[in-house]
């Protein structure tokens, strides 16, 4: 059975909680330490967002670690805002969370 599109969005949303909260329970360090792999996510949608809508693509800001799951939230939703596919997003999730 194929999941509807609404389902799918809702585990993006579930697992984008997931990294989130994840986040906030890191110690200082070591998520200072994962940085580069979040930036690279938030790189990674924000180009196939502009590719998907025919933009130049453009370099997320540094804004710092504290702002940056604030990017990856906007980054996710207009990856989903874009049509591109849910289930390659709910996946690029599932592997960050794990990687923290």
């Amino acid at each position: 059975m194929t999941p509807t599109p609404g389902a799918a969005h809702e585990t993006v949303g579930t697992e984008l909680e997931r990294v989130v909260r994840r986040w906030q329970q890191l110690p200082l360090d070591h998520a200072l330490s994962r940085v580069p792999v979040v930036r690279d996510l938030v790189q990674t949608l924000a180009d196939g967002v502009a590719d998907a809508e025919g933009r130049a693509r453009v370099e997320v800001p540094d804004l710092g670690p504290a702002v940056l799951l604030e990017q990856l939230k906007v980054m996710v939703y207009d990856h989903q805002q874009a049509g591109l596919p849910t289930k390659e997003l709910a996946a690029r999730l599932t592997a960050l969370r794990r990687s923290l």
